[in-house]
């Protein structure tokens, strides 16, 4: 063998390795997701986002809840029988609130049980997510976050407060519209989410919640802790089974880019066709 023919194989062997290894690691999720779902007889989600690398000039590209995410999680949803119960996993700093709101409707929608772990953070749109669900698993030191609308770089909370402190006459009409919108979007989000809690909740305590979480209390990045979350009245519990967390070992931050959502990929049979 000629060293071009070494050096061939070479570049073949070194094109090659970042494709084997991802899919090792997908061969690894898949098997712990599946012992997951076994020992806890439901459907695992995996909704996860990682920061990721440019493999060549190394920015960082951040990734975030979108249209693909809300389709790959509620055909998953599809594929689940009525009475088999759904655990999710959200480790995810939120993103289009369009997505969010078709996942958490699809969670609220289905009949059986729903279980939504947070390992260590949920935030905005993940927050959202979670509220769907019928219990919360949070780690001790996990964070969730508010709700609140953003426009473009502003929160809505914080244009219709410089607005109620300015006369309307000294504004411009394009700041006017912009309050418009936030109203809107914050009364919005609030509806959305008294709508999820009510499920749990009575309309009054909903209604209570969805306002201190899309009001604009905070600022949007603020982490309301597990303690803080329980002091609220959130559903929330701290035992995750520790394969979650040795799942998310095996979401490193890939230099590819990946699908954030994975699941077994087939349906599963309803107990009476099984008999």
């Amino acid at each position: 063998m000629s060293i071009l023919d070494i050096l061939w194989l070479f570049f073949i062997f070194t094109a090659l390795q970042p494709i084997l290894s991802q899919r090792i690691l997908e061969a690894k999720r898949f098997k712990l997701i599946s012992i997951l779902e076994k020992r806890r007889k439901s459907r695992v989600i995996t909704l996860i986002h990682r920061q990721e690398t440019m493999s060549i000039l190394g920015f960082p590209i951040f990734r975030y809840i979108d249209i693909n995410d809300s389709e790959e999680v509620i055909k998953a949803i599809r594929m689940t029988p009525p009475d088999m119960p759904i655990d999710i996993i959200l480790h995810t700093p939120g993103g289009l609130v369009l997505a969010a709101i078709q996942i958490a409707h699809a969670l609220m929608r289905h009949p059986a049980k729903v279980s939504v772990f947070i390992p260590f953070y949920a935030m905005s749109g993940g927050t959202f997510i979670a509220l769907a669900g019928d219990e919360i698993f949070m780690d001790e030191h996990a964070v969730l976050g508010p709700v609140d609308p953003q426009l473009g770089e502003y929160p809505a909370a914080s244009i219709l407060k410089v607005v109620s402190q300015k006369d309307k006459n000294e504004l411009e009409d394009k700041t006017l519209i912009l309050a418009d919108v936030a109203k809107k979007a914050i009364n919005q989000l609030e509806s959305e989410v008294t709508k999820l809690l009510k499920k749990h909740f009575s309309e009054e305590k909903a209604r209570e919640l969805a306002t201190i979480l899309s009001s604009g209390k905070w600022t949007h990045d603020y982490p309301i802790s597990f303690e803080e979350a329980k002091r609220m009245g959130l559903l929330i519990r701290k035992d995750i089974p520790q394969e979650i967390y040795q799942l998310m070992e095996l979401y490193p931050q890939p230099l590819r880019k990946r699908s954030a959502v994975e699941y077994i990929p087939f349906p599963y049979l309803p107990k009476e066709a099984k008999k």
